[in-house]
């Protein structure tokens, strides 16, 4: 019987968890989200960079509920705005902003600014209840519409034009997206190397002790 590996997803984004389970479907991999510990604290996405924040995330989880945690960050870099939003992406418009509020923010900073450019980046870290992680990471250059088009995706999705695609993400299936994007590719580079992964997961994985009960 095929082993199974509980890997949990540090996030409650639905469009990111469905994304990865779907690349994944064929792993050998229980997945488990932050839905499931309800529970568990959040997580202060403080770090400079996508590296920090990823790592944090998932080694703050895999500490807390002792499984191996996978968590990324990833977020936009507009060349006319110097970076912005970068590693503030998620909350660009503030906190718990919708995709639409996002986009809106974003296309309003941009006014005027012929300069479309942008390009989403992506640092995936698998971490275990020890400390240490593996790391993958994926970039995928594109420019900014002038207002949203199409449905799919979620966050930037609707005002990013990838000229390979022809299309933004929002317009994109979610194959056609992940065959591109900055998280398809890093989870792409992850699948790649799956099964080594899955036994360096294996042999950093805590080992309980087992103590005989004396009367």
């Amino acid at each position: 019987m095929l082993t199974m590996t509980q890997i949990v997803l540090a996030t409650t984004n639905k469009g990111k968890i469905a994304e990865i389970k779907s690349i994944f479907s064929d792993a050998p991999i229980e997945w488990k989200t932050l839905a499931d510990f309800p529970h568990i604290p959040s997580v202060e996405e403080d770090g400079q960079t996508f590296d920090e924040n990823a790592y944090k995330k998932a080694s703050f989880t895999a500490r807390v509920l002792g499984l191996p945690a996978l968590a990324d960050d990833s977020g936009l870099i507009v060349e006319a705005l110097d970076g912005a939003p970068g590693v503030h992406s998620a909350r660009y418009a503030g906190e718990n902003a919708t995709s639409e509020q996002l986009c809106a923010t974003l296309l309003e900073h941009m006014k005027g600014k012929e300069n479309r450019n942008a390009a989403f980046e992506c640092v995936i870290s698998i971490a275990v209840p020890t400390g240490p992680a593996l790391t993958y990471e994926g970039r995928c250059q594109g420019r900014l519409t002038t207002e949203p088009v199409g449905e799919n995706g979620f966050g930037y999705d609707p005002i990013f034009f990838h000229d390979g695609l022809d299309k933004t993400f929002a317009q994109a299936s979610r194959e056609e997206k992940a065959g591109v994007s900055h998280r398809g590719k890093a989870l792409a580079e992850l699948k790649s190397e799956m099964t080594q992964a899955l036994t360096w997961i294996d042999q950093n994985m805590p080992v309980l002790e087992k103590f005989e009960c004396k009367e």
